[in-house]
């Protein structure tokens, strides 16, 4: 029964349906299941260091039901965004329970939908990553898989990553530089990866011209179906999702730096450059997401079997309530700087 508790992940698309259903004030409950209730539950419940060995890590790792529960957020997923749009179109709604489903929706797409397409985005298989770059496009953030796998795991912890926060950097500046900067960056790791391979820029191996082609294809069909002003909504709803993901970008890696070797390279990433959290809340909510620093050290491995490193720098809460102190950027920089090693701090100034 203990490795159902991941099914808890579902909650979120569930109050979100719930919130679409009912409709009045209801359509804000997934906004404040997840940025007041899961934040207080996290205040509550324990955490828990324990780390898998042996007989059951191997029993973990082929244990296929941990698979089956992040290819069924692919169904979910589609399903409630497509349900959402469709109440948005029909429904006669007032303007605040456009806006809590539209928020709603969002909140959906980056939990469920980004973050689950990001633990399938760095599987071995083909099929598995193809599904994960799936549960991107409705956030429009295909370029992530690009940028993420081939640039973030090079250059995490460093000036040369925009998902890396700066020190005494905002959560609001963060979002404008991360979100532009990534992008940018996926063209020319694109461009790179192309030149590596002796193929032109309108080859059949273009990722990002096909992920462009899939996403402006997304939202055409939306404004074929629904029409403009629900388009405007699927986009919105978008916005909130890949927000959403940056925002987690921002409270993994803030303030933490490699040291730069004499040799101009910066050290290799290691369990200091991430931070983690072992609140039980947020570890089942976000597929063990906040145990970040193992998952630096090899990324294809599977979210149940995550470590946890003493040598960790610990955030005082988990992530989900982490992210809304990030929010108060006054309140976020008097928690968290104190607790940025001191060495990493200096050569941030």
């Amino acid at each position: 029964m203990k490795d159902l508790k991941y099914l808890t992940a579902f909650t979120i698309p569930l109050s979100a349906f719930i919130g679409i259903y009912f409709k009045g004030y209801w359509s804000f409950i997934c906004p404040v299941y997840a940025f007041v209730l899961i934040p207080a539950l996290e205040l509550l419940l324990p955490v828990s260091t324990t780390n898998y060995e042996g007989s059951e890590r191997v029993a973990k790792l082929d244990n296929k039901l941990f698979d089956w529960m992040l290819y069924l957020n692919i169904p979910l997923v589609y399903g409630l965004f497509y349900y959402s749009l469709n109440e948005l179109a029909v429904s006669p709604l007032e303007t605040y329970e456009i806006a809590g489903i539209i928020f709603s929706i969002g909140i959906v797409l980056g939990t469920n939908g980004i973050n689950v397409g990001h633990e399938l985005g760095h599987r071995v298989s083909g099929l598995e990553r193809f599904l994960g770059k799936l549960l991107l496009l409705p956030s429009l953030y295909m370029h992530f898989y690009i940028e993420h796998n081939y640039g973030h795991h090079l250059h995490a912890a460093t000036r040369e990553d925009p998902a890396t926060a700066k020190y005494n950097q905002s959560v609001y500046s963060f979002w404008i530089t991360s979100v532009s900067q990534q992008y940018l960056n996926a063209w020319r790791i694109q461009g790179k990866l192309l030149k590596t391979h002796h193929r032109s820029f309108f080859s059949l191996y273009n990722d990002m011209l096909w992920y462009t082609l899939f996403q402006f294809t997304h939202l055409y069909i939306i404004y074929y179906i629904f029409g403009y002003n629900v388009l405007t909504y699927a986009i919105l709803a978008a916005l909130v999702g890949f927000l959403l993901l940056e925002t987690v970008n921002y409270i993994e890696h803030y303030g933490l730096i490699r040291k730069k070797l004499p040799s101009g390279r910066y050290e290799r990433v290691r369990e200091i450059h991430s931070w983690n959290s072992n609140h039980v809340m947020g570890r089942i909510i976000l597929y063990e997401l906040t145990r970040h620093s193992d998952h630096h050290y090899k990324s294809s491995k599977k979210y149940q079997v995550l470590d946890y490193h003493d040598t960790s720098p610990q955030m005082p809460f988990g992530y989900p309530t982490s992210m809304v102190l990030s929010f108060l950027p006054p309140l976020w920089f008097k928690i968290m700087n104190p607790r940025i090693p001191h060495e990493m701090k200096k050569a941030a100034i």
